[in-house]
């Protein structure tokens, strides 16, 4: 349970939470810390106007860093806080996790009760207007709207965990607020949820008054009924008077039916609470057990490493012995370079001790946060609270996921071996004694493939590997190889230093053979295993950035693009052709005042200023509202009637087995084919101007009407 303390206390105040509330980037904070670290923004720069008026701004805005960024502490009378203009300047002070938290503005109760009692909501002032808050662990600012710290809703299922973990490390039940050593408790109150002694009680808790028809119990009865105390019914941050009782899926957070009959939610996909949060128990369970067996296989690990440090031990103890026997044997040529090699294996010794034992103190604090994130996991699963369990357990998966990989990169692999890997020369004669020293005398051994890191993505092919866990031996350099993808000769596509390499260019629908030999300065290591790779049957690609024209814009991951320019302006995509037959097609979502875009495939070097097809580097069909041409090398041929609107359809058929390139609008083959005897290597490419806007899809199959075929008298396609 140790471990999982660090899970249960405030990164501002670093006691255990009070009144959790979960920020929108899903970690906690105390709800009064809450309120000592906010701050104000200037009015004129605040967007809270802006997110009046507007309907689609979501509730919380987070700042702009440029636009504040213009107010100084000079100009404004403001001081800069987190890169954000913050309230004037006051003493503050700084939490454990680095935060500056403000003074409190209203009258603060005895240090003896500060720690143990929170202001009641209604003595605190209001929120003042632009108030702004940083979380103190992403650092995320946003601006509060005009609901304040009401609008963020409370983490009671982590408020039930750290009431049970307190309980549970309570030896006995003290009095919360004597000032030192804490005396033991002789009565509760119910009504203010606090354990006094005599002294305590009588002077914070006098019998009259407001507090005197407050019932005083024994601490053995306020402790059963604090336990068994019901929690209160989760309610909406909206509609207050709501309980929740569905769950939004596109927010990923409880609603109530007043939001889905007249707030944001009405038009998000919902399910029913209970089901939702068996869903994500059970996600939250699978995720654990994968977390559980790597936190197996590190203790293990831990055995494994501690083991080593007592080989390394006694293998130095014996190489060290070895050594001196040698140097011995060399009578007194042999004295004077024994104490430098005993120096060189010394240095070695240490080395490895040094590493393994970094290792070790690495891996040990890793488990140590590994348990106790499970360990708090764990807890949260027993809560029966499913709204509450909703709020956090998408953050608690990501986290039990991302722990999880992070032992799964090689962590668990020892990064020091505890042999000797050196070698000792006697041969040389007694007049090159004072040149002795270790030498390598072996080839590196065969590389590893990292199969979880080797993939495919289209034609290319990424390939990772590495040494041998346990091999020391130096390596020069790496040389890898692939097949021509049709079951040919091996060919040496890398050679280098890098232990990862990605090969571009490769031909779709084709399986390549790849393997990696090491080298050093004695010769050339084994091959690896054979890894047999298997590129893309159909292409997915987007539009490319990088080699497009200025002008063009991007959106929709790139699959959508427009134009800033009234002129004709290229753009191209991330992948290229030069083998198999490819179809692709794209939607007209805006044609104004007719333009005529143009469709087709270009070579690399093609010209971006001006039409597709202008130049001998593109082949294209450009077309209008009424009829379509063929472009290549500015000659325009094969006029055909039928041109495009909004919500039309262009598709490109490229087929390298007949070398030929056929256009369709709107599933119908327009014209004849349109070009032949294409070869070599061509991208998928477009041009038009700001009046039109074109999305792109990929990964398509080849339309029914197409077969493989000869072609006929007229050109069209048999």
């Amino acid at each position: 349970m140790d471990e999982m303390e660090e899970e249960l206390k405030c990164p501002v105040c670093g006691s255990f939470f009070r009144e959790p509330i979960i920020l929108p980037c899903s970690h906690n904070i105390c709800l009064a810390c809450a309120r000592n670290i906010l701050v104000q923004t200037p009015d004129a720069e605040s967007p809270q106007s802006s997110r009046a008026s507007g309907s689609g701004v979501s509730d919380y805005d987070y700042l702009d860093l440029d636009k504040m960024s213009l107010y100084s502490e000079a100009d404004s009378g403001y001081g800069s806080y987190g890169g954000f203009v913050s309230a004037p300047t006051t003493p503050c002070q700084k939490s454990p996790n680095g935060v500056r938290v403000f003074p409190p503005t209203v009258p603060q109760p005895p240090p003896q009760q500060q720690q143990h009692l929170l202001p009641h909501p209604s003595s605190l002032p209001p929120i003042p207007r632009n108030s702004c808050i940083t979380c103190p662990q992403c650092h995320r600012s946003l601006i509060l709207d005009e609901r304040g710290l009401r609008g963020f809703p409370k983490n009671r299922v982590l408020e039930g965990v750290v009431d049970r973990y307190q309980q549970s490390k309570a030896a006995a039940l003290k009095c919360q607020l004597c000032e030192k050593s804490p005396k033991e408790a002789t009565v509760m109150c119910e009504q203010c949820d606090v354990f006094y002694c005599d002294p305590c009680r009588l002077r914070c808790h006098p019998p009259r008054g407001p507090l005197a028809k407050h019932r005083l119990v024994p601490p053995a009865q306020g402790r059963i009924s604090r336990r068994a105390s019901p929690r209160k019914i989760s309610t909406c941050t909206e509609h207050e008077l709501e309980n929740l009782s569905m769950y939004c899926v596109q927010c990923k957070t409880p609603v109530c039916y007043q939001c889905l009959e007249e707030g944001k939610h009405g038009t998000h996909e919902v399910k029913a609470l209970g089901a939702m949060w068996k869903l994500h128990k059970t996600q939250l369970s699978q995720a654990l057990n994968g977390l559980s067996d790597r936190a197996t296989e590190a203790k293990e690990f831990l055995v494994q490493l501690r083991n080593m440090v007592q080989h390394i031990q006694e293998n130095g103890v014996e190489f060290e012995a070895c050594l001196v026997a040698q140097c011995d044997a060399l009578i007194e040529a042999l004295n004077r370079r024994r104490a430098q090699l005993l120096a060189q294996v010394n240095k070695e010794h240490e080395h490895k001790l040094k590493v393994v034992r970094d290792q070790i103190s690495h891996c040990t604090v890793k488990l140590r946060q590994t348990t106790g994130l499970m360990e708090y996991c764990l807890e949260v699963i027993k809560e029966n609270d499913p709204s509450g369990f909703l709020q956090i357990s998408d953050a608690l998966i990501r986290r039990v996921h991302m722990t999880e990989g992070q032992w799964g990169k090689g962590t668990l692999t020892p990064r020091m071996t505890s042999d000797f890997d050196l070698t000792l020369d006697s041969g040389p004669l007694l007049q090159t004694i004072h040149q002795l020293d270790f030498v390598q005398m072996k080839v590196p051994a065969a590389p590893m493939l990292q199969l979880e890191e080797c993939c495919t993505q289209n034609n290319s092919a990424t390939l990772s590997w590495k040494q041998p866990p346990l091999s020391n031996i130096a390596v020069d350099g790496y040389i890898l190889e692939l097949d021509d993808g049709s079951g040919g000769p091996f060919r040496e596509v890398y050679v280098g230093t890098e232990t990862i390499c990605t090969v571009d260019g490769l031909h779709f629908n084709s399986t390549y053979k790849s393997r990696v030999k090491a080298f050093n300065a004695s010769g050339v290591g084994q091959y690896s295993k054979t890894l047999i790779m298997q590129t893309s049957e159909v292409a997915w690609f987007t539009f490319d950035p990088a080699s497009a024209h200025p002008d063009i814009v991007f959106s929709n991951d790139n699959l959508t693009v427009s134009c800033n320019s009234y002129d004709d302006r290229v753009v191209m995509s991330n992948s290229a052709f030069s083998r198999g037959v490819h179809y692709w097609e794209m939607t007209v979502d805006r044609y104004d005042n007719h333009p005529d875009p143009a469709f087709g495939i270009a070579r690399g070097d093609v010209l971006k200023d001006v039409m597709l097809g202008k130049d001998d580097k593109a082949w294209a069909m450009y077309v209008d509202n009424n009829r379509s041409w063929f472009m290549h090398n500015n000659s325009h041929t094969n006029r055909t009637d039928g041109g495009i609107a909004k919500g039309s359809t262009i598709g490109v058929l490229l087929d390298f087995t007949r070398g030929i390139l056929i256009f369709l609008i709107n599933d119908e083959q327009q014209g004849p084919v349109a070009f032949e005897s294409l070869e070599g290597t061509y991208y998928p490419a477009i041009s038009l101007n700001r009046n039109v806007q074109v999305t792109l899809h990929t990964g398509l199959p080849i339309p029914d009407f197409y077969t493989p075929g000869e072609a006929d008298p007229t050109g069209s396609v048999c």
